[in-house]
């Protein structure tokens, strides 16, 4: 902000001297002066607020497209300088000027929208480096809370980017009317809190946003696929969405899968049957995370803890389903003997 007030005090001062002194050293006139240098200062904050959102690719190839078709113009009009009749070279002017304006302007708008199109060797080198650095948070992972844990156990390190939109829609859930939408807003902003503090984490707020793109996920797919990063989420519609669109997911949910202890058929375990399962015979079951264990006539048993041998594992992106028949129900001084051990 400090930069800015004094690059619009620098032209401002610099326009009205500049007319003063070269043009007219009257007090009016001078003041359009500073009003012009006012309204360049306005131009160039509002050039470098449109940079600042473009990436290096697009403004590498700006560039280029920019230089491309400036030389082309010089190379057009080379024929002009042999010209030498005085009327002719005022129109030679104004021809060169004219052809300046059309290709530089032609190769800034082509070089912007093709740069995705074409490979810079520096961008490769460090594309190489960053671009698995990527990774992007939805609201569904933020608002779970369990990224904030796997942070600070160490296993994910750097940058954490957070799309503003995505920011936006947190605190719109967090002034929700709904208590239970208020309560879950609050807990992702106090997430996102708590990971700024977490050592070896930095979180990147950006203001990249697609207008024309409606919803928050069919945004976080287009900056993921712009930005070629990852998307980290643990939202089952969004994870097949980005999947199809070639997106790369970091599933906070499989990797918890990927964590549970492995169970094998045959294996027998002791649980309490908590509730009666979708088939009449069939009861429910939990084991301490949160995996459904479904038995086989296990519906007569409801309040009792038995003990069951796993028949098959089921393993789905939603989580992990094991499906066992009873064995026997564990005697209450079994169970005792259990929780003394």
């Amino acid at each position: 902000m400090l930069i800015r007030f004094l690059l619009i005090t620098a032209c401002s001062i610099s326009g009205f001297f500049i007319s003063y002194i070269n043009f007219d050293k009257s007090i009016p006139f001078s003041f359009i002066g500073l009003l012009l240098g006012l309204l360049i200062a306005l131009t160039v904050i509002q050039i470098e607020q449109v940079i600042r959102k473009a990436s290096l690719r697009i403004i590498l190839g700006g560039v280029i497209g920019t230089i491309i078709g400036l030389l082309i113009a010089l190379l057009l009009s080379y024929g002009l300088r042999f010209i030498t009749n005085l009327e002719k070279q005022e129109i030679a002017l104004w021809i060169f000027m004219l052809l300046t304006c059309i290709l530089g302007y032609l190769g800034l708008v082509i070089g912007t929208k093709k740069s995705e199109e074409v490979s810079f060797p520096l961008l490769g080198s460090l594309r190489g480096v960053r671009a698995s650095d990527v990774r992007i948070l939805d609201t569904s992972v933020i608002i779970d809370g369990r990224i904030a844990d796997i942070c600070d156990t160490g296993f994910i390190e750097g940058n954490l980017i957070v799309p503003r939109f995505v920011l936006d829609e947190l605190q719109h859930i967090a002034d929700s009317s709904d208590s239970m939408k208020r309560s879950r807003g609050r807990r992702g902003l106090d997430i996102l809190n708590r990971m700024q503090k977490t050592i070896g984490i930095n979180i990147e707020i950006i203001d990249q946003d697609f207008p024309k793109v409606k919803g928050v996920d069919g945004k976080l797919v287009a900056l993921a696929r712009k930005m070629n990063g990852k998307l980290i989420t643990n939202d089952f519609n969004l994870n097949k969405v980005a999947e199809l669109q070639g997106i790369k997911i970091l599933n906070v949910n499989e990797l918890a899968n990927a964590l549970k202890p492995v169970v094998l058929p045959g294996e027998t375990m002791v649980v309490k049957v908590i509730k009666e399962g979708k088939e009449p015979a069939h009861g429910v079951a939990y084991l301490d995370d949160g995996t459904m264990v479904v038995i086989d006539h296990g519906s007569r048993n409801l309040g009792a803890t038995v003990e069951v041998a796993v028949t098959s594992v089921l393993q789905t992106t939603a989580g992990r389903m094991i499906f066992s028949e009873m064995k026997s129900v564990v005697p209450e001084k079994r169970m005792q003997g259990l929780n003394t051990l």
